[in-house]
């Protein structure tokens, strides 16, 4: 079982339009409820929907009130659980200073991406670090065509691109996070 206490952070700015120009996504809704079913079905500490747009966050908190408050909450309790995992901020640094103060420690960053950085890290290696520390991590996933490359070289680990059979390498956010958090934290399979 692992110790660590794992959050992660959708990351809507800054990150890359596919004319690698730095830009902040829109918050899509299936992001919101796909992302939050990973996270508690893996058991992790939070999920922060990092954004600085003020609509934007009025919008996630108009979905996440129907589902917690409101009549989807009734509907569908599951749903509900699942979504007060999680937390709108509008930067980086407001997520790491909330986890600081939960924590009493500042996180660990982990960041994601479709390419490879000098200071990659195997999913094989940072389930390890996981499962033997005892600090806060914060794992970060990128919308639109990836995270601005300042705040991947400013993170303490880079995870591997998830590469599947092909050549076609553009995943959604929420299949990507489901997969990379399977193989952190997921039952290892692989050593039976």
């Amino acid at each position: 079982m692992n110790k660590a206490r794992l959050y992660i952070g959708l990351v809507h700015h800054p990150v890359y339009n596919k004319h690698m120009e730095v830009i902040a996504t829109s918050v899509t809704n299936l992001d919101l409820h796909d992302i939050s079913r990973s996270a508690t079905t893996y058991d992790l500490a939070g999920y922060f929907v990092i954004h600085p747009h003020q609509a934007q966050q009025r919008l996630v908190h108009e979905i996440l009130r129907y589902w917690t408050d409101g009549y989807g909450a009734e509907y569908n309790p599951d749903r509900k659980t699942a979504l007060e995992r999680l937390h709108v901020v509008s930067t980086l640094e407001e997520a790491k200073t909330m986890i600081q103060s939960l924590e009493g420690q500042a996180p660990a960053v982990i960041t994601t991406d479709a390419r490879i950085y000098p200071n990659s890290i195997s999913y094989h290696a940072m389930r390890q670090r996981l499962a033997t520390g005892e600090q806060p991590w914060l794992l970060l996933f990128g919308t639109g065509y990836g995270m601005e490359k300042s705040l991947m070289e400013a993170a303490d680990h880079i995870l591997h691109p998830i590469w599947g059979r092909g050549d076609y390498n553009h995943l959604s956010v929420r299949s990507a996070a489901a997969i990379i958090l399977d193989r952190l934290l997921g039952e290892a399979w692989f050593e039976r």
